[in-house]
């Protein structure tokens, strides 16, 4: 294995941060205007509150970005690449749910999209646990809240066959 220095350890950590919220930056941007539209949807009893998405969601990315550091830090890019790379197309397919669902108003393909990041996430869970089990361990509740996720958007597509389609 090789060893990295503090330095580039931090910068490693901050990198892969500063792409974790860039993917949150890109879902965010979608979402801009999604506030009213959210409050028009007919929602279950269960929804979370509007209010607890972006806490959550910002956790969720620091322990993705921190569980892609933990493995990168297992040898760098170059032996973990497979791994690292289903992490980066996985973030590319988190990003485009908020732009399918605010923004183009497509719930099924919202719901298509959200079932195929259910299974990167869990591919990718699997994927880092192999290397560090605490990079694995640190994905779980992202999985269970896109669990979550996938139920809210099955649901509230179904419920508003008007607004999305």
């Amino acid at each position: 294995m090789r060893a990295f220095s503090t330095r580039h350890q931090l910068l490693g950590l901050v990198g892969w941060l500063v792409i974790s919220f860039i993917t949150a930056g890109i879902g965010a941007i979608a979402s801009v205007d999604a506030t009213q539209f959210y409050a028009d949807l007919t929602q279950p009893d269960w929804a979370p509150p509007a209010g607890a998405f972006g806490p959550v969601w910002t956790t969720l990315f620091a322990l993705m970005g921190i569980a892609a550091w933990l493995v990168w830090r297992e040898g760098g890019w170059r032996r973990h690449q497979g791994a690292l790379t289903l992490f980066l197309v996985h973030l590319a397919v988190n990003a485009l749910w908020s732009w399918l669902f605010f923004v183009w108003h497509l719930g099924a393909l919202a719901f298509v999209e959200v079932i195929l990041l259910w299974g990167m996430i869990l591919a990718t869970l699997i994927a880092f646990w192999r290397v560090r089990p605490l990079a694995g361990l640190l994905l779980v509740p992202y999985l269970a809240w896109v669990s979550l996720a996938t139920a809210l958007t099955y649901t509230v597509w179904q419920l508003n066959p008007q607004l999305l389609g």
